[in-house]
């Protein structure tokens, strides 16, 4: 079982898509993939199209005490093979807790132990701040993915997380890999192209050099999770599973694409470079 966490310290940079379409593209190719929502804003769940009222179960609960199992709180979603955990607004209350509550900075590693290898793969999709989710979700992981979106301002964003995830590794005392999304690329500005070679330069080995370029047909990301079978097309969704051809690489492992897969990147390929 492989779990990454998305996360990066700022907002805006695609977190929440780069989670979607990287567990759709993982399930399409025969993964069964859980999906944690960590983020109190809960994009992700509402993606899946669960209201905010009522409160779902979700995350919260498994820092209760006792904590629900990750089997009682996860749903099935629509799209085969794809499962998912709701994030609450009583997220944001975690903060306060933990000052009165040892032992918060691992409830989400203690619950995934205790889930064992039900899925093939776990993605944790965190909120754009450091603090106890992000701290649960990078002591939990084996590798954090970055989004970050290629522009200037981002790459502050993506030293601080760098930083964030050295600080991790060194206190747990096992590896924690980085892999660098540049997302959002508009190659036709001068922002986006000199961003995106200075990130090749600063963090050299870790940064995907097909960057996710801006497109249109992922800009609601409830289109991610949309009933409809079959490979979603898009030059977007096209560089992802590039990407995720990538990240899986660094891991010495290789997945056969899903049908069709190969022919709608082809396409999207020759549309990128029309």
């Amino acid at each position: 079982m492989r779990i990454w966490a998305i996360a990066n310290q700022k907002g805006g940079v695609g977190k929440t898509t780069t989670t979607l379409s990287l567990g759709r593209t993982l399930a399409e190719r025969g993964q069964k993939v859980l999906l944690i929502d960590l983020d109190p804003h809960a994009s992700l769940t509402r993606a899946f199209g669960v209201p905010s009222e009522p409160q779902p179960q979700g995350v919260a609960d498994l820092f209760a005490t006792p904590p629900l199992e990750l089997a009682e709180v996860a749903r099935h979603s629509e799209v085969p093979n794809l499962d998912y955990v709701c994030a609450q607004t009583a997220l944001a209350t975690l903060e306060r807790r933990s000052a009165n509550q040892p032992g918060l900075g691992l409830a989400l590693s203690q619950a995934l132990q205790r889930h064992g290898q039900t899925h093939d793969a776990i993605l944790l999709d965190c909120p754009p701040t450091l603090g106890l989710l992000m701290i649960n979700a990078l002591a939990a992981c084996d590798r954090v993915i970055v989004p970050t979106q290629t522009e200037p301002l981002a790459l502050y964003g993506l030293a601080g997380m760098c930083r964030t995830a050295e600080m991790v590794e060194r206190s747990r005392k096992r590896p924690l890999p980085v892999s660098v999304l540049p997302t959002m690329f508009d190659r036709r500005t001068r922002a986006s192209n000199e961003t995106f070679q200075q990130m090749q330069e600063e963090y050299q080995g870790k940064v995907w050099n097909q960057p996710i370029p801006v497109d249109t047909r992922l800009s609601n990301a409830d289109q991610l999770v949309a009933a409809h079978p079959g490979v979603l097309p898009g030059r977007a969704m096209s560089a992802y599973r590039h990407a995720l051809d990538w990240i899986l690489a660094a891991e010495g492992q290789v997945l056969e694409p899903a049908p069709g897969e190969a022919a709608i990147d082809a396409a999207a390929d020759v549309e990128e470079t029309a």
